[in-house]
């Protein structure tokens, strides 16, 4: 896989390596030091996705990624030190496709960026969706599992169809919360708790991941 990868750090020995990692990995990088540096280096080479630090000299990573969601859906992964929960949430609020703490595994984050990717090339009226014996036909709304229909209910398929039209990508409670259920519940984390543990139950454990006190993704 290739494609063209901003990447915005301001730690000089993080941006050679990830220059470094990207690019035996077939990725053309586009390297950026400050957001503003970022944003002008987007607007000549428009990137195919974008891996931002999350505190930089004249911005944070947080206000760079509204920026760039203003005009662009390339997938954005954010790279920082700071492992804290509300940060995570905010990133992935702001737009974010995933979020990564240093320090990293190379490895990983190639993964990460290649799925990034590949989830970004899917249509969004993909008629189904695959994965490890479960099939959602998104046309027909039905469910399967090992060819055995699944019965959910309108709520558990509505979250369903949300995580796996998102495979991959770490969507928080809010958001699920808010596309799903509508901005009055917003808050009420325990009645997707109550949703998540039932679907799963219904479909595979496997198929949805937890990121604890942020949020879930579909494995797929």
């Amino acid at each position: 896989m290739s494609g063209r990868v901003l990447v915005c750090d301001d730690e000089p020995q993080i941006l050679r390596a990830l220059r470094v990692v990207l690019r035996e990995a077939g990725f053309e990088v586009v390297p950026a030091e400050t957001g503003a540096e970022a944003l002008d280096r987007a607007a000549v080479q428009p990137p195919d996705a974008a891996i931002l630090d999350l505190v930089l000299p004249d911005t944070d990573g947080i206000e760079l990624c509204h920026q760039l969601r203003e005009w662009t859906q390339a997938p954005i992964i954010v790279l920082s030190a700071v492992g804290d929960e509300e940060e995570k949430v905010r990133a992935l609020e702001a737009g974010a496709d995933d979020y990564v703490v240093k320090p990293f595994s190379p490895r990983e984050l190639v993964a990460r960026l290649q799925a990034a990717l590949r989830r970004a090339g899917h249509g969004a009226d993909e008629p189904a969706i695959q994965a490890d014996g479960l099939e959602i036909d998104l046309a027909s709304h039905t469910v399967r599992r090992d060819g055995a229909e699944v019965h959910l209910t309108p709520i558990e398929y509505a979250l369903l169809r949300t995580l796996a039209r998102r495979r991959g990508r770490l969507l928080t409670h809010r958001a699920l919360l808010v596309e799903v259920w509508g901005p009055e519940y917003a808050n009420d984390t325990a009645v997707l708790r109550t949703h998540i543990a039932n679907l799963r139950r219904k479909i595979g454990s496997q198929h949805i991941r937890t990121d604890p006190g942020v949020g879930y993704r579909f494995a797929g």
